[in-house]
């Protein structure tokens, strides 16, 4: 049953599927364990979704900005035709988590927001990829392009393996590039980021001014044959 429902994620567009059974979670923090969001959650199935290489190559403000929030809807479309076919196809109960906003963790002072649960952890955990010192997922094929989504339910599918680390050994270019110094390898500084990654044009239009810590990492694209 795991194996279909992979090879249906994928037909519907992801790039990487995965799977983690509730044991994984036990260290999530109060407030952000799946069963918070759905009591009878005994799995997480966890989507990934790659942005193309070539906007890594580019000025980020426009493009990148523009693509990478179009990522959001199309990963969240993605679990919810997911979660249709497990209570369809398999007699499941499921649940779409948004791979974004909305949430209601907010710290303003901090300017820190926290999804309804940890996209990145919830990844690592279903075996997709592990976390880099930039504090992003980091998938062995697809680098740090990919945009996570989860769909909980109460399916027992089992786990899939842990990942291996591809990151480079002695590498800190991400912290070391970080023209805000928000990265201190546990966590980013989230009011330093945000201050700085973002920005508006005269129109009004939403830019990305820096994503640094991605495009400097040079397992970006995922490690090569």
């Amino acid at each position: 049953m795991k194996e279909e429902i992979r090879k249906k994620v994928l037909d519907l567009g992801a790039d990487v599927c995965g799977f983690a059974n509730i044991d994984r979670f036990i260290d999530a923090p109060e407030g952000f364990h799946p069963c918070e969001c759905y009591r009878d959650c005994k799995s997480a199935i966890v989507i990934g979704f790659a942005l193309p290489k070539g906007l890594f190559e580019v000025k980020p403000d426009l493009m990148y900005g523009h693509f990478n929030n179009l990522t959001t809807p199309e990963v969240d479309k993605i679990t919810m035709s997911t979660a249709k076919i497990i209570e369809d196809s398999y007699n499941g109960v499921a649940v779409p988590i948004p791979c974004d906003a909305p949430y209601e963790y907010w710290d303003s002072q901090k300017m820190e927001g926290r999804g309804l649960i940890s996209m990145r952890h919830a990844a690592v955990n279903a075996g997709i990829g592990t976390l880099g010192k930039n504090t992003l997922l980091i998938n062995e094929k697809y680098g740090n392009r990919l945009t996570i989504g989860v769909i909980l339910t109460n399916l027992e599918l089992g786990s899939d393996d842990f990942a291996e680390s591809i990151c480079v050994d002695g590498c800190n270019l991400c912290i070391k590039s970080c023209p805000a110094q928000a990265i201190n390898e546990e966590s980013i500084i989230q009011k330093l980021c945000r201050n700085n990654a973002f920005g508006k044009t005269e129109r009004g239009f939403d830019t990305v001014v820096c994503n640094k810590c991605r495009t400097v990492c040079p397992m970006r694209f995922g490690q090569s044959d």
